[in-house]
């Protein structure tokens, strides 16, 4: 079955002109990336339609609206073959840096203020929960500034924050324990697939010191099973000064829960379902690489082309959203 996709610039339809299209997203970015391949010129010499900087574009899947933006850049040819490459409106996250003190603020309450501060349009934001005790943030860019905020939410009280945009508006969202509706099967729907499994980066031990010379606290946890499996590797963190013996004890857990574990990643290769994007999770089953049970999508590219649609999509067991730690500095 054909699938059918249209883009629209200026208030128009442009399919006539257009070649290919590319949609994707990636789990460090805000942001998802539309890059159009296009034939611009109806008789070789003169360009069909005028394309501006900063203007508006939309994509169409099936009748629905899955991607509007801005249009970032473009490339054109002495033949007429041309590419625009577009951003929904979260890459301003990153295009806007700043130096900000938060005090006593949730990463809900800082992400309303930012977005209010850049004029940037905004839906509905999760509860994040924890009160962060103070942030001096310095010549930081937006999203930066909310990763920071959203990893000591996580380290806190273990919520998985994350942004995306939906018809020109920036949400915040919790992402919950992974549930799957979407099943990738080889002789089905997968048309390849790849897997790689490490321990490098698996620490199995945490170390948390903080407080003061004068009352130093310090906390260390152990996942005996994981020491047992891959020797003792300990990872040291110190927590901010402000943090009190609790806090350095829930730190030093949930840092471990997360540390623990193996990294694993995998790309698979399928005909494309246009719910599977970065951040939604998907059920796979292919005998060679053994990709059995249910994996996070961290990356995704879905390609569009002469009626057809595929995908490549990175999957992982870990939820690996972006993580900035908070270096504290003194204020001037």
């Amino acid at each position: 079955m054909a699938t059918e996709y249209n883009i629209e610039y200026g208030g128009r339809y442009i399919d006539p002109i257009v070649q290919s299209v590319k949609w994707s997203g990636d789990i460090p970015l805000p942001y998802r990336t539309l890059i159009v391949t296009l034939s611009n010129t109806i008789n070789g010499k003169m360009q069909a339609v005028t394309f501006e900087l900063g203007k508006e574009i939309r994509f169409h899947v099936n009748g629905a609206e899955v991607f509007r933006g801005v249009i970032f850049s473009t490339t054109i040819d002495h033949s007429g073959r041309m590419s625009i490459t577009a951003y929904d409106e979260n890459v301003y996250l990153t295009k806007n840096s700043d130096t900000r003190k938060f005090t006593k603020m949730t990463a809900t309450a800082i992400a309303k203020q930012l977005c209010q501060a850049f004029d940037i349009s905004a839906g509905t934001f999760a509860a994040s929960g924890y009160v962060i005790p103070k942030l001096i943030l310095r010549d930081m860019t937006l999203w930066d500034m909310l990763v920071t905020a959203f990893t000591e939410t996580r380290k806190q009280n273990g919520k998985r924050l994350y942004v995306y945009s939906r018809k020109g508006k920036l949400y915040m969202a919790e992402r919950k324990d992974i549930i799957v509706r979407w099943i990738l099967e080889n002789g089905v729907n997968i048309t390849g697939a790849s897997r790689t499994q490490s321990i490098e980066e698996t620490r199995t031990v945490v170390k948390v010191t903080g407080g003061d010379k004068d009352k130093p606290l310090s906390a260390t946890v152990k996942n005996d099973s994981a020491v047992k499996l891959y020797g003792t590797m300990q990872h040291t963190e110190t927590a901010d000064s402000d943090s009190n013996q609790s806090q350095i004890n829930q730190l030093a857990a949930q840092k471990l829960k997360e540390l623990s574990k193996p990294n694993e990643e995998a790309t698979v290769t399928a005909l494309g379902l246009i719910e599977v994007v970065t951040g939604s999770s998907v059920y796979v089953l292919e005998d060679m690489t053994k990709l059995i049970g249910g994996f996070y999508v961290t990356a995704d590219t879905h390609t569009f082309e002469n009626g057809t649609h595929l995908m490549d999509v990175t999957i992982s067991k870990t939820d690996d959203l972006p993580q900035l730690d908070y270096v504290e500095v003194t204020e001037d």
